[in-house]
């Protein structure tokens, strides 16, 4: 197979971006953001689709072959809508927020790769804009940027729900940014680069590796040989895009419609972008670090010798873009939203813990495969990696969950005249009219008297 992958797939280098002309780069730069416009189209007709066919209802389905032009419509109406701005908004910073945010989405895509060098009317290129050697750095940069658009946004709209939405986020961003940067550590260990290209490249096909002295062959996407990361990152992806169940920016129930509530008409539609460009480009990122990127999958490859050659890789990398775009709207479909204080105790309690203790785990792995380590001592160290996993698994001993105090006990040992403040798990006593009316509902003994329930 690795012959096979030499012979029809030439991976890109940082010179074959160097070299290239600048009217190609133009050309690129011009495709990938008409790519990104028609995608943000055909995403939101086909999470509707996909929402509607799992609701069992029709779905947009009058405009167009199918109904597949509404989002079009919806796209050319929106920025001919009445724009209203408030009277308390910041209107320099109210109008630079929603441009930040659509920005930092478009930027962010400028280094992924669709595919191996091929032939561009007449000159040799790689189907990417760009590659540096810190591309990954990029990415993040930009995701970390998109920030200040929500939070400027619900600032500058001098309304509470938008600063709530904003304050919301920014914490949210910044809480999972961490659990995604942790996630994409493993990914710089195992493929030793940080250039989006090479990454893909060390994905070709999988690795002679050798574990605990056995010689196994490692498998060449990263999302099953570094299957924590890959699961890690996907959650933390939903919740950097805001996405449901973890869309508390937007919280419709709480905060009306969160940090954009006072946006309208073209603004609006900037942030509607934004938040679709920005599913795709970690989804887009995902298959670049996890799935081997443009390369079809191995049991394509075995059968057709040409699949990663010349545009074919287009077809690859977006089937699996699809892929994952598909599990975004499964989520909002299925899902309910998360309370914020859940939602923000699983990303610093569960997910950056996980992720640390397998970044520890990974570096011993990669030292104790280079031979640095005796014999013993890798034994040793083994064997106390399993006690901790079994002790994990089993319970730590002594770390009792504490015995949950009855809310009656609660409401007892509040002070008086205190304002009675609700738990946070929502468990409150009935009223005594549902006490009684579930009282009279209580079926009677079978065999006996149904007022004084003798048998």
């Amino acid at each position: 197979m690795n012959a096979i992958l030499a012979a029809h797939a030439v991976d890109p280098t940082l010179e074959t971006f160097e070299n290239d002309v600048w009217w190609i780069t133009l050309i690129k730069l011009l495709g990938v953001f008409v790519l990104l416009l028609l995608l943000t189209l055909f995403t939101i007709n086909y999470e509707r689709k996909v929402v509607a066919r799992m609701a069992v209802r029709p779905g947009p389905n009058q405009v167009g072959p199918k109904g597949w032009l509404q989002s079009l419509t919806d796209g050319l109406k929106l920025p001919f809508k009445e724009e209203i701005i408030p009277k308390t908004a910041d209107k320099v910073v109210y109008f630079i927020a929603p441009v930040i945010s659509a920005t930092t989405a478009f930027t962010a895509f400028s280094v992924i790769p669709f595919g191996g060098v091929v032939n561009m009317f007449g000159q040799q290129t790689a189907l990417q804009l760009t590659d540096v050697p810190v591309s990954v750095l990029v990415l993040l940069a930009c995701s970390s940027m998109a920030v200040y658009g929500v939070v400027l946004a619900g600032w500058a709209s001098g309304s509470t729900y938008p600063l709530l939405g904003g304050l919301r986020s920014s914490a949210q961003m910044i809480s999972y940014e961490v659990a995604m940067g942790l996630s994409i550590v493993a990914v710089f260990m195992t493929s030793g680069s940080m250039s989006t290209s090479q990454i893909v490249a060390a994905q070709a096909s999988g690795q002679p590796v050798n574990l605990f002295g056995f010689d196994i062959t490692a498998p060449g996407w990263y999302a099953l040989l570094l299957l924590p990361s890959f699961v890690i990152y996907m959650i933390a992806a939903v919740g950097e895009t805001n996405r449901a169940p973890f869309d508390l920016p937007e919280a419709e129930s709480e905060l009306v419609g969160g940090f954009h509530t006072e946006y309208s008409s073209f603004k609006f539609a900037l942030f509607f972008l934004a938040e679709y460009i920005n599913m795709i480009t970690v989804s887009a990122f995902c298959t670049t670090l996890f799935l081997g990127g443009w390369r079809a999958p191995a049991p394509i490859t075995t059968v057709w010798e040409g699949a990663n050659s010349g545009y074919f890789p287009l077809i690859w990398f977006f089937g699996k873009v699809l892929i994952l775009l598909f599990g975004f709207i499964w989520l909002r479909a299925t899902l309910p939203r998360l309370r914020y204080d859940q939602f923000m105790r699983f990303g610093w309690k569960v997910l950056i813990p996980v992720n640390l203790v397998w970044i520890l785990f990974l570096a011993y792995f990669k030292v104790a495969r280079s031979g640095q380590l005796s014999d013993e001592v890798r034994w040793i160290s083994t064997a106390a990696i399993a006690v901790v996993v079994l002790l994990v698994a089993w319970g730590w001993p002594g770390a009792k969950k504490p015995k949950p105090v009855p809310i009656q006990e609660e409401l007892a040992q509040r002070p008086p005249g205190s304002f009675p403040i609700p738990p946070m798990d929502l468990q409150v006593p009935p009223s005594p009219r549902a006490r009684r009316a579930v009282a009279e509902r209580a079926p009677a003994t079978v065999g006996g008297d149904p007022e004084t329930k003798e048998v």
